[in-house]
């Protein structure tokens, strides 16, 4: 379907068009790309502003049972759910498992929820190059809540905290040193902390795990855009289904909170900026692969400085100069 025909049905919250419009923007054909920005201009006008949530943990942690179990109670209040899963790339093959479907197989069905599984492919920041597009037609589709599962933790995945509202953090307890299992960056980025499995055997355990990132939270300088208590780490239960109701309320409390003090638009805003440049850089990037006179001045420079002819900053330099950019 063209542009046209796709905006409409997209914002009658037609789910099927929204698919083919995420297809569409995760295209890198240059056609595509075209089309995909013709429809995001076509949706600017489209009504509302979704809350947008990124969810990030390490492996194991029960991201997928936690956010089924989440996802089904926000539904069941009457609210509409777009989670846009991104699964890991493999480096060698670029292929993705994208099993996040049949992880929440009774949200999946739920007719006010939407469930996207997408490849990180080459992008970092635990999220698809196209991740941030595919939240804006969600919104265009009428979803008032877009839950964003990012791949992994470490430092180069703190990305997703510049596209979202809100950010939080999954962890396991009885991981053995608590607080080496995440960094301190991505934890002051993080606004709740949300210590799963706190049912059974482990609810010990995931009580001490909370406190142990309670008392860490404690620590770090309180924000501006965080009211007093903010961050703070929370036990809650996937399985049981317990904990999320008050998680969900901290998170609601937080963003009213910065709406109320602007610094809910503010950080919009900022996240604008952000994007914008970082597409620049990327078309910058793009354009120097498509040239070949450039790349295969590239792969000589590159070969200079691994053959030890050239040192890293005096090949980057001559590049640069060859592209008319002083260094």
């Amino acid at each position: 379907m063209t542009p046209d025909e796709l905006a409409p049905r997209i914002k009658s919250g037609e789910r099927r068009a929204l698919a083919r419009a995420i297809t569409l923007i995760e295209s890198g054909r240059e056609d595509h790309r075209a089309q995909a920005q013709e429809l995001l201009g076509l949706l600017t006008d489209a009504p509302g502003q979704a809350l947008r949530i990124g969810l990030s943990g390490t492996p194991g942690v029960g991201k997928s049972t936690l956010i089924e179990s989440f996802g089904r109670m926000l539904t069941d209040e009457g609210h509409k759910v777009a989670v846009l899963a991104v699964d890991p790339s493999s480096a060698r093959s670029g292929g993705s498992i994208l099993g996040d479907k049949t992880r929440m197989e009774r949200l999946s069905r739920d007719p006010n929820a939407f469930i996207r599984p997408s490849p990180s492919q080459s992008a970092l920041g635990g999220v698809a190059r196209r991740t941030r597009e595919a939240v804006a037609l969600c919104e265009a589709a009428g979803f008032g809540i877009v839950l964003i599962e990012t791949v992994g933790v470490g430092q180069s995945e703190t990305m997703v905290a510049e596209m979202t509202d809100l950010f939080v953090l999954l962890m396991a307890p009885a991981g053995g040193d608590e607080l080496q299992g995440v960094k301190r960056g991505i934890m002051e980025m993080a606004d709740l902390i949300l210590v799963n499995k706190a049912d059974g055997d482990l609810k010990p355990a995931a009580e001490r795990t909370r406190a142990d990132y309670a008392g860490a939270l404690h620590l770090l300088r309180r924000r501006p855009q965080d009211p007093e208590g903010f961050p703070k780490a929370v036990a809650v239960s996937a399985v049981e289904e317990r904990g999320l109701r008050e998680a969900w309320e901290d998170m609601q409390a937080l963003a009213d909170w910065r709406r109320e003090h602007g610094h809910f638009d503010a950080r919009r805003a900022a996240q604008a900026r952000y994007w914008f440049a970082e597409e620049v850089r990327r078309g910058l990037l793009a354009r120097l692969d498509r040239d070949p006179a450039m790349r295969a001045r590239m792969a000589d420079l590159g070969a200079k400085v691994a053959g030890g002819e050239l040192t890293v900053a005096h090949a980057s330099t001559e590049m640069l100069t060859a592209l008319g950019v002083r260094a």
